[in-house]
């Protein structure tokens, strides 16, 4: 079973994307092991706490070395993502010389009420992960739509298509780690 740590891109406690993560997790219980990243617990980036490293930054560190791949669930603001994931990337990438992020399997999806999903945001933070350095799931991607009631309570996705769909690119995560691990 593989260890994947998720960075969920939003600190709203209902969040869609929140519920997306609960939902994949569900999905892919028999393959992988989700741990999730307390984003919410690190302070802004500011290189003059290197001296010092909060627990919070160093625990990030740990978190992301220690994980097998890295899964990122992002909303979409003003098309891009969140602040909280970008914060995340930059203690995760430094010192220099220190890259936590460096040859890590990753993929990203995240969902929106609007149609197009978080295409936007995921392209973009698509092209930061790269310059990280991970290795980027390109395909099978996962723009999600999300209405009233797609995701209950349970995290179980309640249309059998979009089921379908969401448990087949999980499973196509489990086995890009596979390949890459």
């Amino acid at each position: 079973m593989h260890k994947v740590l998720v960075l969920v891109g939003s600190l709203r406690s209902g969040s869609i994307n929140r519920k997306l993560a609960g939902a994949l997790e569900k999905l892919s219980s028999d393959r992988l092991a989700f741990t999730y990243a307390k984003l919410g617990d690190l302070p802004l980036y500011n290189d003059e706490l290197w001296n010092d490293p909060p627990a919070a930054v160093t625990k990030l560190k740990a978190d992301i070395e220690a994980a097998d791949a890295v899964l990122f669930v992002t909303p979409e603001y003003n098309r891009t993502y969140s602040s909280i994931i970008a914060n995340a990337l930059h203690w995760g990438s430094r010192p220099y010389g220190k890259n936590s992020w460096s040859g890590k399997p990753a993929a990203i999806t995240g969902a929106s009420p609007g149609a197009i999903g978080t295409a936007a945001a995921q392209a973009l933070l698509r092209s930061v992960v790269l310059h990280l350095d991970s290795v980027v799931m390109g395909q099978p991607e996962l723009y999600l739509q999300v209405k009233e009631g797609l995701i209950a309570d349970d995290h179980t996705i309640t249309n059998e298509g979009t089921e379908k769909f969401a448990s087949g690119w999980i499973n196509a995560f489990a086995d890009f780690i596979d390949k890459h691990k």
